[in-house]
Parts: structure tokens; sequence; C-alpha cells
């Protein structure tokens, strides 16, 4: 027979998986914009903390702003990185293509051709409307 876990000193266990809800989803949401799978990841874990923590809230007699606050960034962080994650996957050989022309470009005019040959790649996959919204940013 196992002993139940004891929250530390000071801290209950329905407050801190408020917090850890909060903390978990603003992590998902750095790790979209660095490694969109990472951000997927962690999402899924923020939202089901966030899930978990509102019964523990309620019987608590706690607000419930920590964990449906969590809920929602982790939301928005796990659709963020969902859609980073298909568009990488979607233009996998063209972004492929692209790093092994930049490998060889010397110059920043080669660069540039690079660029605009991974731009041709991607016209022809996507909507001229999803290109426009993604501007000429370099990837």
């Amino acid at each position: 027979m196992s002993t139940p876990v004891q929250a530390p000193a000071g801290q209950q266990p329905a407050e801190s998986a408020g917090r850890r809800a909060i903390w978990l989803s603003i992590a998902a949401l750095a790790m979209t914009f660095m490694l969109p799978l990472a951000g997927l990841v962690m999402a899924l874990f923020a939202l089901v903390t966030g899930i978990r923590a509102i019964p523990l809230l309620k019987e608590a007699a706690k607000p419930l702003v920590t964990a449906v606050s969590g809920i929602t960034v982790s939301s928005i962080a796990l659709l963020l990185s969902a859609g980073a994650t298909a568009m990488q996957l979607y233009l996998m050989d063209e972004y492929s293509t692209y790093q092994e022309c930049m490998k060889g470009a010397g110059t920043v005019s080669s660069q540039g051709e690079c660029f605009t040959q991974f731009r041709d790649m991607a016209e022809r996959k996507l909507p001229a409307d999803v290109l426009e919204m993604l501007g000429t940013v370099q990837p």
C-alpha cells in the first residue's frame, strides 16, 4: 500500500495545480516559437494539467482563474504549434532543398536566390493568400 503524496509545507495541492497549469502553458507558448513540435507536446501537458486542476480548485473552494487561464493559453499554444508543425511537414521537401542551397551559397545574392527558389516551390503548394499572410520573411 502506498502513502499519499504530501504537498510542500505552506502550499496546498489545489493552489500549486493552478499555478502549474499557467506556468506550463506559458512555457508551451514559448516553446512553440522555438521548436513547434516540442511546443505541441508541452501544450498537451499544460492542457491536461489545467483540466486536472479544475476539480482540485473546486474542491478547495479556490478561484478557477489560474486553471482556466492555463487552459486558454495552452489551447492557443496547441493551435499555433500544430499549425506550424503541419506546415513544416507539408513543406519538408522544399525546406530541405532550401537548406541544401544555403549550404552552398557563399554570397548574399546567392542566398537571395535560394530564398527565391524556396518561395517559388512553396507557391506551387500553397494558396496565394497564405503566402501573402506569411510575407517575405525568410525561413
